[in-house]
């Protein structure tokens, strides 16, 4: 089985592929170069093989970034990854924390009207949700500690309390918000791939704060959950193999 991750930036794929590495000492393969200058690490475990892209940081530029490299894949691809560091929605995560995606959701993809906010499913225009395989979700969940629920895909990463919320009215279940995971679903979606998404908490949902900011230990936990996340999805992939090439 091989699996694609993609993160926003270097510092996040740099937790993943720690993660992915039993064996420090070992160096794994030099990176490849992808044409628009994306970077992609290789790492292989017993069962699956991972590559790890920096894809970018927005949806538009994640999905860019994922489709490109899945157009240009070396080997099948059975299963995308959207992984990296995000906002927690407090108290169900805490700074720090893990949480896998059980929904993928375009928050602020849609238009506010007076009645209020209508998403792109409500204007008729597609849909705002991508559901990862449910098993796999509640597996990874599971294995790594981690929360499951809803993560929010955002273009404008929430700064104020008026702003959070809004997002928790209208979704109170919604475990975490980031900016790249629905780029990287309805990219994988183009080429009829499942989609996972994990995210290590780095701050609160809500007033801008960045002395509160614990990015060292969300991308530390970040590398925890990949240490765990390659045996589950190498047990995943031997029972639902989809591959792409």
């Amino acid at each position: 089985m091989r699996a694609l991750v993609v993160t926003a930036v270097a510092a996040e794929a740099d937790s993943v592929t720690t993660g992915l590495t039993p064996h420090p000492d070992t160096p794994g393969p030099e990176p490849r170069t992808l044409p628009g200058g994306y970077l992609i690490n290789r790492r292989d475990l017993p069962g699956i093989a991972f590559d790890v892209l920096v894809g970018g940081v927005g949806p538009a530029a994640a999905a860019a970034g994922t489709a490109t490299a899945l157009a240009l894949a070396l080997a099948d691809y059975s299963l995308v990854v959207s992984a990296g560091i995000g906002g927690g929605f407090a108290p169900a995560a805490p700074l720090g924390s893990l949480v896998v995606a059980d929904a993928i959701v375009a928050a602020d993809l849609g238009a506010d009207t007076p009645d209020g906010f209508l998403d792109v499913t409500e204007l008729g225009f597609g849909h705002s949700v991508h559901l990862p395989p449910a098993e796999l979700a509640a597996r990874a969940a599971e294995a790594t500690g981690a929360l499951l629920a809803p993560v929010l895909t955002v273009s404008t990463v929430t700064g104020t309390a008026a702003r959070a919320a809004a997002l928790a009215a209208r979704h109170p279940m919604a475990g975490a918000e980031a900016m790249e995971g629905f780029g990287v679903a309805e990219a994988a979606a183009a080429h009829g791939l499942p989609v996972l998404e994990i995210r290590a908490v780095s701050n609160a949902v809500g007033p801008r704060d960045r002395a509160a900011w614990r990015i060292g230990d969300a991308l530390t936990a970040l590398a925890g959950g990949f240490r765990v996340l390659g045996p589950v999805l190498a047990n995943w992939g031997e029972r639902h193999e989809h591959p792409h090439r």
